[in-house]
């Protein structure tokens, strides 16, 4: 029996698999490819309950259809070795049982059990605050963070949890304080670097924003694509708002499109930066067919309902026949769903990816119907408040387009009392301002860009 690098007990005596379990536990916790080591260590460990439940864990988290499938031989191994396991490995067993069953209230629930009696056993809080982001249980987010923040008070990694959890909370002096807290254990924490970029981004300070992540880019090696990719899309935001236009696009060909063209969340940052510069105006030239040919896998792919949105709006906008073969499946997967997801897909994702399509296919009528009717219920689909904007984004020129100007100009209003001197901002309230013979205000807007 050894310990792992948090203080769990294991149970393996090659110091090469607890090597191997090491670097799961951190890795995932850190954001690092060094995860991926798991794979070899329980095809090296077979007999190593904890290693290949870990392993299923990994092929898990691919989010795609797939994944169970992955995942089974590996749970399977499990179960063959779970009765020389500790109680906290087989409780992990049960976990990872639980998710490839797709029976998520009974994972959430041993992930609940698991931290209450083990709460230095990070990597399954990680997971169960993964379990409640997917389903918009920001508050479950924070509980589980908070109730084993003691216990790992000098571990970087809970307070960057806690400081995420708190911002969706929209707590965000909390937030900001639990990242700082973070960032002094481990200036290489990307997590929290993460959560500090969203209270920026939250609270509008995008010069802050932009100046806080230019400076600690350097500490963005070793992480996995969807680490490196997401802070640099939250870089790009601030460059957005900013209308530095040249440097968001390079921002998308250098580093938020190209790590890992086959990963789901490489592929929804991809499909939400190029909306968003296309609706601050931006050309993005054949970006969108690009991408395209690598969303076509996705085809059928209703795994979670915030990124079977994302898949279908980048397949339209591709122009591409699968977008309309992924609208049925969604409205297969609506009726279909278990009932722990079903209202989430038949009441909020269902009219969203129509509306999506509407917009995409230019009735902007249909789109505003449609989406306004989801939006108020979206945080249901998973996704972040930032993420999630990108729907708020659609609306809002859906609405212009189809010539509610009256409505538009409120929203705009309250986006810059955010945002002040957003340039894609601005630059629409000058041109309603102007529609709407308001000439002093469409003055002031243009006034503001050049701040």
């Amino acid at each position: 029996m050894r310990l792992d690098g948090l203080g769990n007990p294991v149970t393996v005596e090659d110091p090469r698999t607890l090597e191997g379990i090491e670097d799961f536990v951190e890795g995932f916790l850190a954001y690092e490819q060094r995860a991926e080591h798991i794979i070899a260590t329980a095809a090296a460990a077979p007999d190593c309950c904890i290693a290949n439940a870990y392993a299923g864990m990994l092929w898990m988290l691919l989010e795609a259809p797939e994944a169970p499938q992955r995942a089974a031989s590996y749970l399977a191994a499990t179960e063959r070795t779970a009765a020389t396991a500790t109680r906290r490995e087989q409780m992990n067993v049960a976990l990872l049982r639980a998710w490839v069953g797709d029976d998520m209230p009974q994972a959430i629930g041993l992930a609940q059990q698991i931290a209450g009696e083990f709460p230095q056993d990070l990597a399954v809080v990680k997971l169960h605050q993964y379990f409640d982001f997917n389903r918009g249980n920001f508050t479950g987010m924070l509980h589980s963070a908070l109730r084993v923040r003691e216990a790992n008070k000098d571990v970087a990694y809970i307070h960057g949890m806690t400081a995420f959890a708190y911002e969706q909370c929209h707590l965000l002096d909390q937030a900001e304080r639990s990242a700082h807290r973070a960032l002094e254990l481990r200036r290489k924490e990307p997590w929290a670097q993460h959560a500090l970029a969203h209270v920026y981004l939250t609270r509008g300070q995008i010069e802050d924003g932009a100046w806080f992540l230019e400076s600690v880019t350097d500490t963005w090696t070793g992480l996995n694509s969807f680490m490196v990719t997401h802070n640099w899309w939250h870089l790009a935001l601030f460059y957005l708002s900013q209308g530095r236009e040249g440097d968001v696009l390079s921002l998308y060909d250098q580093h938020c499109w190209g790590v890992l063209k086959t990963y789901s969340q490489d592929q929804v940052g991809a499909v939400s930066l190029l909306a968003r510069m296309e609706l601050a105006g931006i050309d993005v030239g054949d970006r969108w067919q690009d991408l395209g040919t690598y969303l076509r896998a996705r085809v059928n792919d209703t795994v979670q309902p915030f990124l079977t949105l994302q898949y279908l709006y980048g397949l339209a906008r591709a122009t591409l026949p699968e977008a309309d073969q992924l609208l049925q499946a969604t409205r297969a997967r609506a009726g279909t769903a278990p009932q722990f997801v079903r209202a989430a897909w038949a009441e909020v994702a269902l009219p969203a990816a129509e509306g999506l399509m509407a917009y995409v296919r230019g009735d902007f009528a249909a789109a505003r119907r449609q989406l306004g009717a989801a939006l108020p219920r979206m945080s249901e689909t998973g996704g972040s408040h930032a993420q999630r904007d990108l729907f708020e984004q659609i609306l809002l020129d859906a609405r212009i387009r189809s010539g509610d100007l009256n409505l538009a100009q409120q929203q705009l209003e309250l986006r810059r009392s955010v945002d002040r001197l957003s340039v894609p901002i601005n630059s629409a309230l000058a041109k309603i301002y102007d529609a709407l013979d308001l000439p002093s205000e469409a003055q002031r807007a243009r006034a503001r860009i050049e701040e």
